[in-house]
Formats: C-alpha cells, structure tokens, sequence
C-alpha cells in the first residue's frame, strides 16, 4: 500500500511517498482504510529525532478517520463499513492503518472525515487536562500557548464549563478567534495577565512557566503538559512566597490516564454533533504534501489544524 515514510531527518526531506507492508492486526484490532488525516508538532519533533531515535519500523500517523475495512478478530469494535475516527499509537499516514478496538469511536454523517481527523491528540489531551484541573466552574484559569490546537479545545471546553479563562496568544489575529470561543481575555503573554489564577495551563516552557507562575493564586493548580518555547525553566523556591505559596506544580502526559481512547473520541464526537465544539482547521491538502504541511510547522506557519486527505 501508499505509506508517508520518514525521511532522511531536519536538514532534508522530512517524509517521503512510499510503498509499507499491509497492516497485520492483532486480535482486537480493526483496519481502518484513511481518508484523512492530521499532523501532530509531536509528530514533526519525531521525525526530527528530538524526542529520541524511534524504533526502526516507526511510520508517524495518530490522528486518522476513515471506514472500516476489516473488524477486529475478537468480535469487538465497529462492524466493516462503519465510519470512525481513530487514534493508533502510529503508522497513520498510509492508506491502511490497524487500531485496537479501544481507540476507535463511530462517526455519524454530520461529520466529515477532515473535521474528524483534527480531534483525536489535541482534544484527548484537552479533556484530560480538564479532568486533571479539577472543577473549572466560577475559576479564574490562565492558558497559555493558546492559540494552538489544544488550546483551542481547551478555551472552549473550560469556558463552557464555567470558567474564565484568560488565553496567551502571541499573534493577535488568532487571539481574537479565542474570544470566540469562550476566553474573557487574550493577552499577548503571561507576563500581561492579571492574576491571580486558581488554575494555570501552561504549555510553553522557559521565561512562560515563572511568570504563569507568579501569576497562580496561593495553593493553586499549575498544571504543566509542554515546553513549546524550547528553553528550558528556571525557578527560585523563594518566589513561591510572594504570591503562590503552597501552590503546586503537576506534570502532565496525556498517556498516562490509559491507552483507551475511544470513549474521550466518542464524547468528542457528541461535542461537534452537537455544535459545542469546534476543530479549527487551517488547510486542507492533499496527502502528497504532507512534507509542505511539516515544513509549515516548523517554520511555525500554521494556523488551526492541517489535515490531509488520501485518496
């Protein structure tokens, strides 16, 4: 079959076009033909090698939706012919890709294949970050880094909540399309909001994290789930006595609430039937320029998800 392959690293092709072995299922896997799907940063710093030298088989691909093209041999999961979306641990970008059961959610026809394909990473890790904030009604939470693809999630879902979320957005443009969905206040950096936060979500790392931190109220939540920035963070422990004192710090990895996804893809799938929520997404190609859509990545061109279609 027609597989995206990785390349030969950051100062050549990022990917290239061709040909992978059949997927062979286990027993709770099913085979999902792709029709869409969408790149991940994680995927980019992968492929680059930045976050440790992948197995030698790895093939990148964790966002896909498609039909059902062979039902898991346990008898579990959707039937062939049925429509979901999916989120494999990898090998997505092919024309075929083996998912476990437990990670598979049913589409219904009021949502296309694109606009499926751009919520399994980010609004899994949105709604799992909610469930390690806590109660977010009637709170004052500080996102920053907001403007990407979870913190869109995250800005909708924590303001349908009850929340007043103060998003950190960097380009005004993409600011104002928070507003949109729910924030009180987008300011241009975390060294602008006006504290203090009972939560912080904080995802860009280095001078970011000290000044998110300054800002938390005391004995609250910072909840730490990326290092966007690049640089690394310093903290003095005498600081936490000017404002935050006893608050704490969390890490976050969205793998570590469980490998089964299907039912936070399923209550996704319910929030944009229902009109509740909204992927953004900002192109849409042809799987032949996946390496076009990596390279907008990293040249941080990108606005909104970029999901390509196969076919």
């Amino acid at each position: 079959m027609k597989a995206v392959l990785p390349g030969s690293g950051p100062d050549g092709e990022p990917v290239l076009f061709g040909e992978a072995a059949e997927p062979v299922p286990a027993e709770d896997e099913l085979v999902v033909a792709v029709e869409a799907y969408s790149v991940n940063r994680g995927e980019t710093l992968q492929l680059d090698g930045l976050l440790g030298r992948p197995r030698p088989d790895w093939r990148p691909g964790k966002d896909v939706a498609g039909r059902v093209v062979r039902a898991a041999a346990d008898g579990g999961g959707p039937a062939v012919g049925t429509r979901v979306v999916a989120h494999p641990p990898a090998y997505g970008w092919a024309e075929r890709v083996a998912v476990p059961t437990r990670s598979v959610a049913e589409l219904p026809d009021s949502i296309d294949s694109v606009t499926a394909a751009a919520l399994p990473l980010a609004g899994i890790t949105a709604l799992r970050l909610l469930r390690a904030a806590g109660p977010v009604a009637a709170r004052r939470v500080l996102l920053t880094g907001a403007s990407g693809g979870v913190g869109h999630y995250l800005t909708e879902l924590a303001a349908a909540s009850g929340a007043a979320v103060t998003a950190v957005s960097a380009n005004p443009g993409r600011g104002a399309r928070l507003l949109e969905l729910g924030a009180v206040e987008v300011v241009t950096s975390a060294e602008r909001a006006r504290g203090p936060f009972e939560i912080v979500l904080e995802s860009v790392g280095g001078p970011s994290l000290a000044a998110a931190l300054a800002r938390t109220a005391p004995g609250g939540l910072l909840v730490w789930f990326g290092q966007a920035g690049g640089a690394p963070v310093t903290l003095d422990f005498f600081d936490f006595f000017k404002g935050p004192a006893q608050a704490r710090i969390a890490h976050f990895d969205y793998t570590a609430s469980g490998a089964d996804y299907g039912d936070d893809l399923a209550a996704l799938v319910r929030l944009v039937a229902a009109g509740r929520l909204h992927p953004e997404i900002g192109s849409v190609r042809d799987w032949s320029r996946t390496a076009d859509v990596i390279a907008d990545l990293r040249g941080r061109r990108v606005r909104g998800k970029a999901v390509l279609t196969v076919g």
